[in-house]
């Protein structure tokens, strides 16, 4: 299977010790868990929801990789929460963070849920037909694999990469500022 992760270009692409701050899917020193998007949006509204990013001004300063990872075909477990807490802030990671330590305590190694950042129907893709046209409107999904990521093999597909501006009327932003944690990745 085939992911999108962006990242900081400073720093390695996945992380691999439990040093990792917490994040939906994982606690304080339960990492490494890897976090994907089937789609480049979906990877894109992670960064633009937790950066807290709605100005299109703003997107012309980002500069971030874009990565291509082949997470190999292993099934992932699909995490059923109300819609509210998949999607929902800050407040309803705990919730999240304990149905994936449920799931990694049966053996899963692979979570997959909507994605929290992308509006309903917003990992549209493009299409072309008599020129550039948005795509069917699909739910993005959010793939994390817990563990080491020496089996993991990436590509990166944009350096110094922004996105489109566009994808920001697709992102659900918080609702209210609220303080985050930052991490360099």
């Amino acid at each position: 299977m085939i992911v999108f992760r962006q990242v900081d270009a400073r720093f390695p692409f996945l992380w691999e010790d439990a040093a990792q701050p917490a994040g939906r899917w994982h606690a304080a020193g339960e990492g490494p868990a890897h976090y994907f998007a089937d789609t480049p949006a979906g990877a894109w509204a992670e960064f633009l929801r937790h950066e807290e990013i709605a100005d299109r001004a703003d997107l012309a300063t980002i500069r971030r990789q874009m990565w291509v990872v082949d997470i190999g075909d292993s099934p992932a477990a699909r995490i059923n929460l109300p819609a509210r807490v998949l999607t929902g802030g800050l407040d309803s990671y705990p919730r999240c963070q304990r149905a994936a330590k449920r799931a990694r305590d049966r053996g899963v190694r692979r979570i997959t849920a909507r994605s929290a950042a992308l509006t309903s129907g917003g990992a549209r893709g493009m299409r072309v037909d008599n020129g550039v046209r948005p795509g069917e409107p699909r739910d993005g999904m959010v793939i994390v694999v817990f563990g080491s990521p020496r089996d993991l093999v990436g590509w990166p597909a944009g350096t110094d990469a922004r996105p489109s501006s566009d994808l920001l009327n697709r992102v659900r932003h918080f609702s209210r500022r609220l303080p985050i944690a930052t991490t360099p990745r």
